[in-house]
């Protein structure tokens, strides 16, 4: 029996249908990918399995008791709620009573609040009566399985680690059917291997949405296409889809021209006059009739993006060239002893976890940092052109068309002048949409309008940070094909393994500790020469508090602890979980991708409390240890 069918639903947003009289179903234990063209309506279609939207026509039908929990594609940055709370929020109204006694027991632990303790009591008494303690005991635990802190702020972490709660706030109901728009987003490698590993174990069905090709080819059992309106099954892995997909394209492109040549001679034949209207021709013309009415409601294949890059003049011979370069923040190594030299011509990507030092790194290569020592030589007629993954070059107030001429009704591109209009065509944006502010594109046209952007200025040197989030795979395919294309040089930052492995000849890997390695080749070269000691591992908020081991203690009769010791010992569990929670922050806080440009006493200042607070937590669990050794003495 299915968990989720649906009946000949209709969905349409204007005049456009986005699913038009579609019927699926998915089982216990298979895990669906959606696949499908930016626009096409896949996230759509997950909000009606969620429920948060209802079809124009048909049935969704869930069976009863099923739970359904969804990891949208936008995660929430500006809210400032503790990662209990929001995971928490993920059990309904219990989730709210359980977040109130957990913000009562820590401001209990902090101020010792008679009111404090008033209202800790009453949550307490709540949740015994409605069985709480058991969904408490599973937030604690998604919280640990997945490595989260639960007293850190949620504004405060990555977004990775963002990402990683809203995972949690949708597995802690346990859902029977997970639905995850995009997962990847925003991860690094490593929590990507991690959130495939424990989708691989899952019990429960899984339907998502990814560009990441690896990552579909691991994990889809089943891949559905969302194309013009029409879904259509595929059993199998990513590789049986490309092969099965490409066969029914060129069928279709057969029958099509087939059908447009019949047409044609059809409309020939009703051109002819007088003899077309005879009665005995009547059948023809409705036959003809017909025709037209199929031409006109055959949605044919919206076209591929047309990239074109003005390469620019030729830069000189060298690029870069950097020795023994160092770079720190108030004593921290973010790299340390570096030495490269990038020839006109090279395809470099760049690997690391999240908050490693990547934008540093390019920052100064491209002279907008200077490194504390060694040399940095810069090549000569450089064009950089930067696309970065914030999309920050995009003003969300301007339109379509203005974001690309700036005022200007014409672009150049390798000496050929053309209209804004029709160059943005080529990357897929039709007149209609032309005047339309940025802020209302989705993820994946915001994109389309940067790399157009962009493109139309000249570059010998491409520096792209994350290009690929929100793009459909064909577009992706396509700016793999651009990118083989391209003679001058490129920088590339990607969490993606298959674009990686497609796109560059060479890898700079962030290995701990400011080292940076220089390996020939992809990601899955890089996987077959790396140590097996420098696997990059996410700098990240610890999850659960450490437990500390009483040492052992010396035989004979335990020494009675003083009053004064036994206060303190009290006290010590308070004060440690105060450390933690302010370590937690001040590490999520410097893992951000834009700690490292706030102004120096800022960051300088963070990184002393860090160390300040680290050391004291350490003399606090060496004091607990002393003071618990003397009691459990035997």
């Amino acid at each position: 029996m299915p968990l989720l069918r649906f009946d000949n639903v209709s969905l349409a947003f204007g005049h456009r249908p986005l699913l038009d009289r579609v019927t699926f179903e998915i089982r216990r234990g298979e895990r669906v990918c959606l696949v499908g063209r930016n626009g096409e309506g896949k996230s759509s279609l997950l909000r009606l399995v969620s429920g948060d939207v209802a079809p124009d026509d048909g049935d969704v039908w869930i069976r009863p008791g099923t739970r359904v929990a969804l990891l949208a594609q936008e995660v929430a940055t500006d809210s400032d709620a503790c990662v209990f709370d929001v995971v928490a929020g993920g059990l309904a109204a219990l989730g709210e009573l359980l977040s109130q006694y957990h913000r009562a027991a820590v401001e209990l632990a902090h101020t010792h609040a008679p009111a404090a303790a008033a209202r800790l009591a009453e949550c307490q008494h709540a949740l015994e009566a409605a069985d709480g303690w058991r969904l408490e005991q599973r937030v604690e635990t998604v919280l640990s399985r997945l490595e989260l802190d639960g007293d850190a702020r949620l504004s405060a972490l990555s977004g990775g680690w963002r990402r990683r709660v809203m995972l949690a706030r949708a597995l802690v109901c346990e859902p029977d059917l997970l639905l995850l728009d995009e997962p990847t987003n925003h991860l690094d490698i490593d929590a990507i291997t991690w959130l495939e590993d424990f989708l691989a174990d899952y019990t429960g069905a899984v339907l998502f949405i990814t560009h990441d090709r690896a990552f579909l080819q691991r994990l889809a059992t089943r891949i559905i296409e969302l194309d013009r309106g029409r879904l259509s099954s595929w059993p199998g892995n990513y590789a049986d889809y490309l092969r099965r997909k490409s066969a029914q394209l060129d069928a279709e492109a057969q029958q099509h021209a087939l059908f447009d040549k019949k047409l044609s001679q059809e409309e020939a034949w009703i051109r002819q006059g007088v003899k077309a209207r005879r009665a005995r021709n009547e059948g023809r013309v409705r036959a003809l009739e017909a025709l037209r009415e199929q031409r006109r409601q055959r949605r044919d294949r919206m076209g591929q993006v047309a990239l074109r890059l003005d390469e620019g003049g030729q830069s000189g011979r060298l690029v870069f060239e950097a020795e023994h370069v160092n770079f720190s923040y108030a004593g921290r190594a973010v790299i340390r002893d570096f030495s490269v030299r990038v020839l006109r011509g090279d395809r470099i990507g760049i690997i690391g976890p999240n908050g490693a030092g990547k934008s540093t790194l390019i920052k100064l290569l491209l002279g907008e940092l200077a490194p504390d020592s060694g040399r940095l030589q810069r090549g000569t007629k450089l064009q950089v052109v930067y696309f970065d993954q914030q999309r920050a070059q995009l003003d969300p107030a301007a339109t379509v068309m203005a974001s690309v001429a700036e005022g200007s009704q014409t672009v150049t591109i390798n000496g050929q002048t053309r209209h804004v209009a029709g160059y943005l065509r080529d990357f897929l944006f039709p007149p209609e949409r032309l005047q339309s502010p940025v802020s209302m594109l989705s993820g994946g046209e915001r994109n389309r309008l940067l790399l157009a952007r962009l493109f139309a200025q000249p570059a010998n040197l491409l520096v792209l940070d994350e290009p690929t989030n929100d793009l459909d795979v064909e577009t992706l395919e396509l700016l793999e094909e651009l990118l083989l294309d391209y003679h001058g040089t490129l920088l590339l930052v990607s969490h993606d393994r298959a674009f990686l492995d497609h796109a560059v000849t060479s890898t700079l890997v962030f290995e701990g500790g400011g080292r940076i390695g220089e390996y020939v080749g992809g990601y899955s070269d890089w996987l077959r020469q790396r140590p097996a000691a420098v696997v990059p591992k996410p700098d990240a908020p610890r999850a659960a508090k450490p437990v500390p081991v009483p040492a052992a203690p010396p035989a004979g009769k335990p020494r009675k602890l003083s009053y004064k010791e036994q206060q303190e010992l009290k006290a010590l569990p308070g004060r440690i979980e105060a450390l933690e929670v302010e370590q937690s922050q001040l590490q999520a806080a410097v893992s951000t991708a834009g700690f490292y440009q706030q102004p120096g006493e800022k960051i300088a200042a963070t990184l002393a409390r860090l160390e300040a607070v680290t050391q004291e937590l350490a003399a606090c669990y060496d004091r607990w240890e002393a003071l618990e050794s003397p009691r459990t003495a035997p």
